[in-house]
């Protein structure tokens, strides 16, 4: 099984496939391969470190570590280095705690001493004993940016030290045109039975994964299904600006915006959606076009919904 990821929703999801992969080992049946394909248009450079949020995300869900109070960085963290940096005067609006940072020091040590950061993430998810192999979706570098009002930001100014609260008019990913998926990546696409798109943000997170040359082309040629869980509910998004982007940008903020900017953007690439239970009135008018539809309980709450999730996911493509 293969994953398409942001931070958030994409590291709750692939965690809950990796509780149903533990519990179907409990039971005696085999476990899932799982392969998560995570976003790196939003990595930083920061107090001359390389940082990479949702990467990090998915990484500390999937070892037990992760803060789900706030939804990033490390539970039970400490702050004492960042309050040093702000008395020497460095920027600290992107939070870095003193066991998240030491990731991030490991991670440009590493960089440095020529590994990709394909071979980093592995290096680094294999210390914290992640059950799932994690991929950044490029080994090249790009950089999603963000125009508003006040010009063109890059993506976490945008994001973290403005809240969010600028009207999104254009997204441009730097370097994305020299970037591409890693052999590991196209690999992983070719040989899995099972492709989910997570309810993470269709514009910057999994929109960037999808802009790399090659990579849609590799996903519509993949032999396994592939299924995208939306990430808006009763037309909100559970976390982030998705519900907004999809307003300014010529959408519509409902599950079914979620469906259409899909079909309009990457025509024939999504073989169900899945949409919440709470946007039942909206399937009707969907399947009427076409489009298969499974409504699920998508709010993941807890580590039981994810599992929840995960399971009714799988259901229809598990034979055991």
């Amino acid at each position: 099984m293969v994953v398409l990821a942001g931070g958030f929703g994409g590291a709750k999801l692939s965690h809950g496939v990796a509780l149903a992969s533990a519990a179907r080992t409990a039971a005696g049946q085999a476990p899932l391969d799982l392969t998560v394909v995570v976003n790196t248009g939003d990595d930083l450079e920061l107090h001359g470190l390389s940082v990479s949020p949702d990467l990090d995300t998915v990484m500390y869900t999937l070892a037990g570590l992760a803060n789900d109070e706030t939804g990033w960085g490390i539970r039970d963290e400490t702050w004492s280095s960042s309050a040093m940096l702000e008395r020497y005067g460095a920027e600290t609006w992107f939070g870095l705690g003193d066991r998240d940072m030491a990731t991030h020091v490991r991670r440009t040590q590493l960089r440095r001493s020529g590994l990709s950061l394909t071979e980093v993430t592995a290096e680094l998810a294999g210390r914290l004993d992640v059950p799932a192999r994690l991929l950044p979706m490029t080994d090249g570098r790009v950089r999603t940016e963000i125009r508003t009002s006040a010009g063109w930001l890059e993506f976490q100014e945008y994001f973290v030290k403005r809240g969010q609260v600028d009207e999104v008019l254009e997204i441009r990913r730097r370097g994305i045109d020299d970037a591409r998926p890693t052999s590991e990546v196209l690999r992983a696409v070719a040989a899995a039975q099972l492709i989910v798109i997570a309810p993470s943000n269709p514009f910057v997170s999994v929109g960037t994964i999808l802009a790399l040359p090659g990579m849609l082309d590799a996903l519509l040629e993949a032999t396994a299904p592939i299924e995208a869980v939306s990430p808006v509910v009763g037309g909100a998004a559970l976390r982030g600006p998705a519900d907004k982007m999809l307003r300014s940008l010529g959408g519509t903020a409902s599950a079914a915006g979620v469906v259409a900017h899909y079909r309009e953007h990457y025509a024939g690439l999504v073989d169900t959606f899945v949409l919440d239970e709470i946007d039942a009135a909206e399937v009707p008018a969907l399947e009427a076009t076409g489009v298969h539809i499974r409504l699920l309980p998508t709010v993941m709450r807890s580590h039981d919904d994810r599992c929840d999730l995960a399971q009714a996911i799988l259901a229809a493509h598990l034979s055991d």
